[in-house]
C-alpha cells in the first residue's frame, strides 16, 4: 500500500465513518455539489427530443451520443490519468463516457480509498474536507467527483452504473440497501448536469428485479431531470424488461461480442445489432435506443477464448453505422484495453489483452468514431428516419445496407463496398446530388451514377468488394 493509502486509512480510524443520512454525509454532499455546480452553470442537461427518438441538450441543440466505455476508470486511474483519458476522448469527438461507480463492493481506488463500510452499499464512506486535493480528507467519492468535474470541463457526460450486476446476482445487495444507496447517489449528484444513470450492469432485468426497480425508482424520484436507462446482459435490451417503466427514459441494448455462429440466444440476431434498434423503434411508448456495448476493438470474438480472432476497427464501424442508420440515437464504442484501463508493463489482462490503455486510445476504431458523429451532425438528424424501401438490394448479414432519410437528404451504408441500388421514388425529393463519405477518414468525394432508369439509380464505391471497404452514399437535395 502506498503512503497516501496508509495516511488515508490511518486518518479514517480517527474520524467517524458515515453512512447515508449522517450529518457528515450531508455536509460532504453539500460541499461536493457546490464545487461541481460552479462548472455546471454553463452546462446543459440532456433531454429527450420532441419526437422521443433522439437526445437534445436543454437549450434545444441536437445531441448525437458518441460514447466510450471507461468502465474501470474510477478504480484504476489517478487524477492525472483521468484528466489525460478524458481530454483524449474529447479530442476524438466522444461526448459520453460510461463508467462503473462500484465494480465490486470491496472497490479500492489507486489512492487506497475504499467505498463502503463492511461491503454495504447503504453505508458509503464519506469524509469531510476539501475535494479535488491530495489530502487526508480526499476519499473514494471525491475521486469520482473529480472525474465528473473534469468531464464537465471537457463537455463530456458521465453515464454511471451505480453497482455492477454481479454484486446483485451474488446476493450482496438487497432492495432496501439499494434504495438507501441510490438515495445517496441521487442527492449527491442531483444538481450535477452531466450525469446519466445506467441502472443494471451486464445483467438480466428479470433477476433481482426488486433491486433494479428500487434503484431506478429512487434515482428517478430524486433526480427527475437526469436521464436513466438500464445496461443489460449481452444480446439483451433494457426494453426486454423495463420499457414501460416511468424511470426508464431511453433504451440501451448490449449487442455483445459474439459472431453469428456463436449466438445461442432465442432471438438469434447474431451480429445484426440493427435488429435491436428496429424492434425498439416499433415499441410504444416511443423512446430513444442505442447500442451501449457492441463488440469491442481488440477483444476476442466470443469474448472468453483468447485464441479466437480479435474484433477490429472495421467491425466497430459496421456496428456503429448499422445501428445509427437503423434509427439509434447514438452509439457507444469500446476497446478491451481501455475499458479495463490496462497499465504499462503489466501481465496479460482480462480477455487476453496485452496493450496498455494509453496506447489503445489511438487505435484506428477510436479515431474513426468521430467521423460518424460529424456526419450525423452535418444533417438535421433529429427528423431523420430509417427507411428500408430506399435500398433495392438491401442484403443480409455483412451485405446488409441500411438507410436513413431526412427531408432533404439520405444516408446509405455499405460495409463491403458492393453496389448500392437506390429506389429513387422512396426519396422525398427528385433532384439530388450524390457523394461518397469514407468512414475511415471522414473524406467526401463525388459519386458517379453507374446505371439509372426511371426509378432506380445504381452506385458503386471505389475498391474491391471486401469486408471493411465500407462507404456511406450521401444523397442531397439540390
Amino acid at each position: 500500500m502506498n503512503i497516501k493509502a496508509l495516511v488515508t486509512h490511518s486518518a479514517m480510524a480517527l474520524i467517524a465513518i458515515c453512512a447515508i443520512g449522517c450529518e457528515q454525509s450531508k455536509n460532504k454532499t453539500t460541499t461536493s455539489e457546490n464545487v461541481i455546480e460552479t462548472v455546471d452553470q454553463k452546462f446543459n442537461r440532456l433531454e429527450i427530443s420532441d419526437n422521443n427518438r433522439y437526445f437534445v441538450q436543454a437549450n434545444g441543440e441536437p445531441f448525437f451520443w458518441l460514447g466510450d466505455t471507461g468502465w474501470l476508470m474510477f478504480n484504476r486511474l489517478d487524477r492525472q490519468e483521468i484528466k489525460h483519458y478524458i481530454e483524449d476522448r474529447k479530442s476524438k469527438g466522444f461526448n459520453v463516457i460510461q463508467a462503473m461507480v462500484l465494480h465490486s463492493l470491496d472497490a479500492v481506488n489507486v489512492y487506497g480509498d475504499t467505498a463502503l463500510v463492511d461491503l454495504d452499499v447503504s453505508k458509503p464512506i464519506v469524509t469531510p474536507g476539501s475535494e479535488f486535493k491530495d489530502s487526508i480528507a480526499y476519499d473514494f467519492w471525491d475521486h469520482i467527483d473529480y472525474a465528473i468535474k473534469t468531464a464537465k470541463e471537457n463537455g463530456i457526460y458521465m453515464a454511471l452504473v451505480p453497482v455492477w450486476g454481479n454484486n446483485v446476482k451474488d446476493g450482496k445487495v438487497t432492495a432496501t440497501q439499494a434504495k438507501a444507496y441510490a438515495t445517496f447517489l441521487a442527492k449527491r449528484y442531483r444538481d450535477t448536469k452531466n450525469i446519466i444513470w445506467l441502472n443494471g450492469g451486464d445483467t438480466f432485468g428479470d433477476e433481482y428485479t426488486d433491486v433494479w426497480q428500487s434503484i431506478g425508482e429512487t434515482l428517478d424520484a430524486y433526480n427527475p431531470e437526469t436521464l436513466i436507462t438500464f445496461h443489460p446482459r449481452g444480446r439483451h435490451d433494457s426494453s426486454d424488461w423495463f420499457h414501460n417503466q416511468e424511470w426508464l427514459d431511453f433504451n440501451m441494448f448490449q449487442s455483445g461480442h459474439r459472431r453469428y455462429d456463436q449466438d445461442d440466444t432465442d432471438r438469434a440476431y447474431g451480429e445484426d445489432n440493427w435488429r435491436f434498434v428496429k424492434a425498439d423503434y416499433e415499441r410504444k411508448p416511443i423512446k430513444p435506443t442505442l447500442d451501449g456495448e457492441p463488440s469491442y476493438e481488440g477483444i476476442p470474438q466470443g469474448l472468453h477464448d483468447t485464441l479466437q480472432p480479435f474484433w477490429k476497427a472495421k467491425d466497430v464501424r459496421r456496428y456503429a453505422y448499422w445501428s445509427v442508420f437503423a434509427g439509434a440515437a447514438g452509439f457507444t464504442y469500446g476497446h478491451s484495453a481501455v475499458m479495463q484501463m490496462h497499465p504499462e508493463n503489466s501481465p496479460t489482462g482480462a480477455y487476453g489483452n496485452t496493450k496498455p490503455w494509453k496506447v489503445a486510445l489511438n487505435d484506428p476504431g477510436a479515431k474513426q468514431m468521430q467521423y460518424l458523429k460529424k456526419l450525423m451532425e452535418a444533417y438535421p438528424f433529429l427528423t431523420g428516419k430509417p427507411d428500408s424501401t430506399l435500398v433495392v438490394n438491401q442484403g443480409e448479414r455483412y451485405q446488409f445496407i441500411p438507410a436513413t432519410i431526412g427531408s432533404n437528404y439520405a444516408l446509405v451504408y455499405t460495409y463491403d463496398g458492393r453496389q448500392i441500388d437506390i429506389h429513387t421514388d422512396a426519396l422525398g425529393f427528385k433532384s439530388f446530388k450524390a457523394s461518397w463519405y469514407n468512414p475511415r477518414n471522414g473524406e467526401k468525394s463525388a459519386a458517379e451514377v453507374l446505371d439509372k432508369n426511371a426509378d432506380r439509380y445504381s452506385y458503386k464505391p471505389l475498391g474491391e468488394i471486401s469486408d471493411g471497404n465500407d462507404w456511406v452514399l450521401i444523397l442531397e437535395q439540390e
